[in-house]
């Protein structure tokens, strides 16, 4: 299933969410339905917010694959401005395949990676499958007057990125066994950031929308920021940030299959200077894992970033337009 089915799914979701509220009548508990990165509903004062995500192995490591897939989890979380609080763990595990040592292993990663949230692991469920996959649903607490919302980029924000991107073409070259273990530490080590310190910047900066990168890369993550509505945003290519050996890898033909299905999904979406050129591209729609979050924002509060010394770069600016996105070469920033 490509980015357009999995939109259309989602629009129909929405559509049927919003049909059932109408013929109850409004559902003032809920604050987000479908749609956004996570939903959020109000429980008398309080406003939670969940989300749930779970993935196929990226690195060799069970422990760090552990680690990756609870930090990719959570991650939905802070790009809505809230705080994990409790996870229940998803497994699918080929019994036949692995000890149970190597799901013990993948647990205590997970378990670090909520410990070191604040949130705690409170159940869960397995099953057995053919294909090992893992993850968390997510809740947290959110508060209900600063919740951050993909949606609502004003024009004149800058557009900044919190963390760089080619986890896709880095774990593809893993995966060719172009790369061994220790040439992926820097991706590592970004997967396993969390999203919180870049969350709780954006909320002192005032966000006017944040999401966070993942599966459907930069630019498809982008573009949702903009869909219907009356702007558009100017992406400097050139000012992106990227892992070490990204252009390299991608130029030895290291995108992954997923990249080049964004890259098409885009293909009305999506405007491209003649000077970036098709290796460039890709790795705009490389798919993350743990991706960080994309913020617009005023320029003038970018010092709320630049003050607490947290790693950002601007990679765009939104202008008056009709939900498109231009990519250029020129870097602005």
């Amino acid at each position: 299933m490509g980015p357009a089915d999995l939109e259309d799914v989602i629009d129909s979701i929405r559509g049927e969410a919003q049909e059932r509220i109408g013929e109850a009548g409004v559902r003032a508990e809920v604050l987000v339905g479908p749609g956004d990165d996570a939903g959020v509903y109000l429980i008398g004062d309080t406003a939670i917010v969940a989300t749930v995500d779970f993935i196929t192995p990226l690195v060799n490591d069970p422990f760090t694959f552990g680690q990756i897939s609870a930090t990719n989890s959570m991650s939905d979380i802070y790009a809505m401005g809230g705080r994990p609080v409790a996870a229940l763990a998803i497994a699918a595990f080929p019994s036949c395949t692995y000890k149970t040592d190597v799901l013990k292993a993948i647990l205590q990663g997970a378990l670090k990676t909520i410990k070191r949230a604040g949130a705690v692991l409170i159940g869960g469920h397995s099953l057995d499958d053919k294909e090992l996959k893992f993850g968390l649903s997510v809740t947290g607490t959110i508060d209900k007057n600063r919740i951050l919302r993909a949606g609502g980029a004003k024009e004149g924000d800058i557009i900044i990125l919190t963390k760089p991107i080619g986890i896709g073409i880095i774990t593809t070259a893993l995966k060719r066994s172009t790369f061994g273990d220790e040439h992926i530490e820097e991706a590592v080590k970004w997967m396993t950031t969390l999203n919180a310190e870049a969350s709780t910047l954006a909320l002192k900066a005032g966000a006017s929308a944040c999401t966070d990168v993942t599966g459907f890369g930069l630019l498809g993550h982008a573009h949702n920021m903009v869909k219907n509505s009356q702007i558009d945003f100017v992406i400097s290519a050139d000012a992106v940030p990227l892992l070490d050996n990204v252009i390299e890898l991608a130029e030895e033909g290291m995108c992954p299959g997923g990249a080049y299905k964004n890259l098409r999904y885009l293909s009305d979406k999506a405007g491209f200077s003649g000077a970036v050129n098709m290796q460039q591209r890709l790795i705009l729609a490389d798919p993350q894992t743990s991706g960080g979050l994309l913020v617009a924002l005023k320029e003038e509060n970018l010092k709320v970033f630049r003050d607490a010394g947290a790693f950002y770069a601007g990679v765009g600016k939104a202008v008056k337009g009709s939900g498109m996105l231009i990519v250029e070469k020129n870097n602005y920033f």
